[in-house]
C-alpha cells in the first residue's frame, strides 16, 4: 500500500503538460507499506540508490550519500541488538 500525502499542492493540467501552479512550498511525505522487494545499488558515482516495492507495483527510490547509509546500517544493527522487534 502507497500512502502520499501532499501539502500546498496545486498543478495545473493543459493539453497532457502539467505545470506547477503557485509559490515553491509544496511537501510531500510518502509511505509504502508491506514492502515485498528491497534492493541496494550505485547511483552515480557517490550515492547509494535504495529501492523498495509492494506487490500492487508501488515503488519508492531513496537516494543517500555513503555517509547516510553508514548511519542507517549503525540504526539497524542498534535495533538488532536493543529491540524485539528482532527477537
Amino acid at each position: 500500500m502507497l500512502a502520499l500525502t501532499l501539502e500546498e499542492f496545486m498543478l495545473e493540467l493543459n493539453d497532457g503538460a502539467i505545470k506547477n501552479i503557485g509559490p515553491n512550498n509544496k511537501e510531500a511525505t510518502v509511505k509504502l507499506f508491506d514492502v515485498d522487494g528491497t534492493e541496494a545499488r550505485e547511483f552515480g558515482d557517490k550515492r547509494v540508490k535504495l529501492v523498495f516495492d509492494d506487490e500492487d507495483g508501488n515503488e519508492v527510490q531513496v537516494s543517500l550519500f555513503p555517509e547516510d547509509v553508514e548511519k542507517l546500517v549503525g540504526d539497524i544493527e542498534e535495533l538488532q541488538e536493543n529491540s524485539a522487534v528482532f527477537e
